[in-house]
């Protein structure tokens, strides 16, 4: 058995070996582009754990045969940000040879520590790459963000990771040992959840429970393994994403039990507890919307205020908050609604603004009648006047349809009132 993890023995060290991304890397990759360049700039590179972040920021060094300094958030200070910061600046390289410094889970650097970064960034003494698996834009400081291009990794696809398993198997020292068959890989993709570095801390654990040197892995074998060491995972936060899904999927069902167990969970494992806001705040709208308006207006209040307080004390706020919007009544209409509206936009392109309905800032425009024909509301009775604003293609499509509750069901005779037969749900 070796010491060094399967996915470190492997990990790629050139942009040939990388696995996915191609949006990135591939032959017109916007970051392949840069680097044949030579000149990159400070970079944040935001996806799911276990997609390649650490992996590229290492090959960029490599590949451009710079100074590399590598912090994790999770235990540098500001201290340790200046000391590194303080070797770049000695070293006197700018331009093509400024130092990179990666920082892993930038999101979990403070205000205080993203500020220390500003002005070595700003004034080219490092050149950054952080890495983060939270959506910079809530995480990363506006003024740091404005000075690194922000790169999105995608989760694997599943040929990306049985790739992954067969590069395993034919170049790793130590598997390369045995003779590994893998007759089923259903268990393996689904435990994964789209993370190579999960992917193959499983198939190694799997690997390891067997003595013999043929090694058959079926659904079966996995699944006993796994189970058998599931411990593992818990204390490494793989099961991150398993355990929020679980928990908004509990406030979609209207269970407030499950909802404070496994809010319970993430709470005791150390999630960052603005992460649990924000994804309340995303189901608010979701999966309650307009059949009660006043879950968005508490899920915002709650990221608020645990921003503010912070924890031990934030439990209780995250709980009331999953409590109330567990026992709400519940609407996906709003969130059908755009998902069905994009679709139209994708499959009909960009249809022409009706003239009526186009502004008009110049003369000329005036001239074309934009404008022309519009209908101001509230200069009718009620502030309503019947005029079409679809485009002429859309006219009659139905994009919006209230859920089947108190609320929206007096939205559902308001707008009949107003439009009679277009609005006849």
């Amino acid at each position: 058995m070796n010491s060094i993890p399967l996915a470190e023995r492997i990990r790629p060290k050139t942009l040939q070996d990388f696995i996915g991304q191609e949006h990135l890397i591939g032959h017109q990759g916007v970051l392949l582009k840069t680097l044949q360049n030579k000149v990159i700039p400070s970079i944040i590179f935001f996806g799911p754990p276990g997609v390649g972040k650490t992996t590229l920021a290492n090959i960029i060094a490599n590949q451009l045969d710079r100074p590399f300094y590598t912090l994790s958030a999770i235990n540098s200070g500001v201290k340790d940000v200046r000391e590194v910061i303080q070797k770049a600046s000695s070293l006197g390289l700018f331009g093509q040879n400024t130092p990179i410094l990666f920082i892993d889970e930038i999101h979990r650097f403070s205000k205080s520590q993203q500020d220390s970064l500003l002005n070595a960034v700003e004034k080219g003494i490092i050149t950054l790459i952080g890495a983060t698996t939270e959506n910079p834009s809530f995480e990363v400081i506006s003024a740091l963000l404005s000075r690194c291009q922000v790169y999105v990794l995608n989760p694997f696809e599943k040929k990306h990771l049985l790739k992954l398993l067969q590069i395993a198997i034919d170049k790793d020292p130590y598997l390369k040992q045995k003779k590994i068959i893998i007759k089923e890989d259903q268990a393996l993709l689904q435990l994964s959840g789209g993370d190579g570095r999960k992917l193959l801390n499983v198939f190694e654990l799997v690997i390891n429970t067997q003595n013999q040197k043929d090694i058959v892995i079926t659904n079966d074998l996995v699944m006993q393994s796994a189970q058998k060491n599931i411990a593992l995972y818990d204390k490494t936060g793989e099961q991150h994403y398993d355990i929020i899904s679980a928990f908004i999927k509990s406030i979609r069902g209207s269970d407030p039990n499950a909802a404070v167990y496994w809010l319970a969970r993430m709470i005791e494992g150390g999630e960052d507890v603005k992460f649990i806001a924000r994804r309340m705040i995303i189901l608010a709208s979701e999966d309650i919307g307009n059949a009660n308006p006043m879950a968005l207006l508490m899920a915002n209040q709650c990221f608020q205020s645990v921003t503010v307080i912070g924890m031990p004390e934030s439990r209780i706020i995250l709980s009331q908050t999953a409590i109330y919007l567990a026992c709400s009544v519940k609407s996906n209409a709003a969130y059908m609604a755009i998902n069905y509206a994009q679709e139209i936009v994708q499959e009909k392109g960009s249809l022409a603004v009706p003239l009526e309905l186009r502004n008009a800032p110049t003369k000329l425009m005036k001239e074309l009648n934009y404008g022309k024909e519009y209908k101001y509301a509230h200069h009718y009775n009620n502030n309503f006047v019947n005029q079409e604003f679809m485009p002429k293609e859309l006219i009659g499509h139905v994009f919006y349809i209230p859920g089947d509750n108190e609320k929206e069901n007096r939205l559902k005779e308001y707008l009949s009132k107003l439009w009679n037969d277009k609005y006849d749900y």
